[in-house]
């Protein structure tokens, strides 16, 4: 199993959320803690894609049409750590 860490932020972030964005997010988390992130190219809902530019090493999942995660991995302590729920620019 995964241990999933969240940014301090998220706890607030998560409450100004859409509740379905929300939702989404807890099923993100769940698919994460048991699988790991390799389980997420399975579903193409969460389009998950690492990142460039100043955040490369970092990845994005897609939570609604607006809404992305941004999340890193360290594979020696097997950790996600969840940067940010965030709209996405475009």
């Amino acid at each position: 199993m995964w241990h999933v860490s969240e940014h301090r932020s998220i706890a607030g972030t998560c409450r100004r959320l859409p509740p379905q964005v929300v939702k989404k997010y807890e099923l993100w988390k769940n698919l994460v803690f048991r699988h790991g992130p390799e389980k997420l190219k399975e579903f193409p809902g969460f389009n998950d894609e690492a990142l460039k530019g100043e955040r490369k090493g970092q990845r994005s999942s897609r939570l609604s049409l607006k809404y992305r995660v941004i999340y890193s991995t360290e594979r020696d302590i097997v950790t996600v750590f969840v940067l940010e729920i965030t709209p996405h620019k475009y």
